[in-house]
């Protein structure tokens, strides 16, 4: 069994196999680009459901403490130590340390 193909023919697949591979690429770029977005706004939510817990947690200590305790020395070191705790997270929360931008084709990493 032979195969006669025409110049022509041959011509009409490697375009078709050029379109695709170009259509596959384009297809892989768009969905790099929607995974780094959707990895952006994941570490956000991720650093605010770390404070927001971390925050109950302060607080419910300092509840019982309140309510519970009588001894004032114990009373300051569980206002004071997790206001430190709070204020060091709120601030690394608060401060901008590298901006992650979409790379070019090239760039180093």
């Amino acid at each position: 069994m032979t195969i006669d193909l025409t110049v022509t023919q041959v011509l009409a697949g490697v375009g078709v196999l050029l379109a695709l591979v170009m259509v596959w690429r384009a297809g892989s770029r768009k969905a790099r680009a929607a995974a780094d977005t959707a990895r952006a706004g994941a570490r956000l939510l991720s650093l605010t459901g770390r404070v927001l817990v971390t925050a109950g947690v302060i607080v419910g200590v300092q509840w019982l403490v309140i309510t519970h305790g009588r001894d004032s020395t114990l009373l300051w070191v569980v206002l004071g130590l997790p206001a430190l705790f709070s204020a060091y997270t709120l601030t690394r929360a608060l401060t901008v340390t590298a901006v992650d931008g979409p790379r070019r084709r090239g760039d180093r990493r």
